[in-house]
């Protein structure tokens, strides 16, 4: 009996040899490395490699809460208005030989209701691709700043005052740099109307797109601040094939002066631009008509306007500042039209508060007051206050 336990015993102790030989001979599989995410800071803070490629990432957002009062002028229209926006945005950039690659895109939703609404009583969800570009070398292709716009201008106000308003349009652009601080571009942007959906319904202007508009500009950054001179060419095509077509065009002065000899970052900035035929970039939008019929010969009168604005941005402390800011518009409608006698001044007036307790978050309060100048005899001018409540979260 003891031969035999002793028989199966070495029997098993060798197939374990033999099996641990055969395993020494295969091939070991390396576990795979564990790739860490690495910090880039090439572009600025928050950027960080995507694992596996040469392209740095930055992931971004927002998300603001506002509240709105706005003196109504009959009981049918509301007093007050919520808002609230969540945005969430996305930056890669790669260098490559031919020059800097980057892909940029912003996604915004917004919830209004009151004041905040054309319509009172409503209440409006808004999904928005606020900017998604392209920039390669020069060349931006995409949804981005208008080039009609100095791109360092931040007037940090949260009503409207009158100026081209620095909206997103798509575009295609390139952007020529000399160096020592001067670059050139010219782009080719999505038509800018003012007052289409009205004139399409009261008198049958517009016809269809048949060109974009074409923005250029020479713009100046330094030490100092920066300062921008555009240009823009607008088409305006009547539905009647015996109407010429007219091109209307706006002109631009926008420049930003740092003030640190007051506090760390104070800045004042400056706009003025003209418009014939262009009154969208005055910032008014739907409010005017770009132009209109004459009565007489039954052609294209273009409407002509103006406005400047300025502004000034004080820090108190380090985390508590105010900015100071005011505008006046002027709009002029061709004398033999139906708009003759719609001509009038607007400026306005603002003032805000800001409180910034920790990085990123701003508590903000303020205040907005509004004057429309009829110039017809006999038509009272008419003003308005507003203020406004928002906490905002930038990350």
């Amino acid at each position: 009996m003891k031969l035999v336990k002793s028989l199966l015993l070495g029997s098993v102790a060798g197939l374990a040899a033999i099996a641990g030989a055969q395993a020494a001979d295969l091939p070991a599989k390396k576990a795979a490395a564990v790739e860490y995410v690495r910090v880039c800071s090439t572009y600025g803070e928050g950027f960080f490699y995507i694992p596996g490629t040469d392209t740095c990432l930055r992931v971004a957002g927002r998300v603001r809460a506002e509240y709105r009062y706005a003196e109504p002028d009959t009981r049918f229209d509301d007093s007050i208005g919520f808002r609230a926006r969540g945005r969430i945005q996305l930056d890669s950039r790669t260098a490559t030989a031919y020059g800097l690659l980057r892909t940029f895109v912003r996604f915004e939703i917004t919830r209004d209701t009151g004041v905040y609404n054309s319509v009172p009583g409503t209440v409006t969800t808004s999904p928005d691709v606020d900017q998604a570009f392209i920039q390669f070398g020069g060349l931006t292709a995409g949804r981005a700043q208008t080039f009609f716009d100095n791109g360092d201008l931040d007037t940090q106000s949260f009503g409207t005052i009158r100026w081209s308003d620095q909206p997103n349009v798509n575009l295609l652009a390139y952007t020529f740099s000399f160096g020592n601080g001067f670059s050139a571009t010219l782009s080719l942007e999505e038509p800018r109307f003012a007052g289409r959906e009205a004139l399409a319904s009261s008198n049958g202007l517009l016809a269809g797109e048949r060109a974009p508009d074409v923005v250029a500009n020479l713009t100046y950054s330094g030490t100092w601040g920066s300062a921008t001179v555009a240009g823009a060419v607008h088409q305006i095509r009547s539905i009647f094939p015996q109407v010429d077509t007219e091109y209307g065009f706006a002109v631009t002065g926008q420049a930003t002066v740092n003030l640190p000899m007051l506090a760390a970052g104070d800045a004042l900035w400056l706009a003025a631009t003209y418009a014939d035929g262009a009154a969208a970039y005055l910032g008014f939008g739907d409010e005017v008509q770009e132009a209109t019929y004459n009565l007489n010969d039954g052609e294209i009168d273009t409407t002509r306007g103006w406005q400047v604005a300025a502004g000034l941005r004080h820090y108190w402390t380090p985390d508590l500042r105010s900015n100071l800011f005011g505008s006046f518009a002027r709009i002029e409608y061709g004398s033999n039209t139906a708009f003759a006698n719609s001509d009038f001044d607007e400026w306005r007036a603002g003032t805000n508060l800001i409180w910034t307790p920790v990085s990123g978050l701003d508590l903000g309060v303020e205040i907005l007051y509004a004057n429309d100048n009829p110039r017809a005899p006999g038509v009272r001018t008419t003003d308005s206050w507003e203020g406004r409540l928002r906490v905002q979260r930038d990350f």
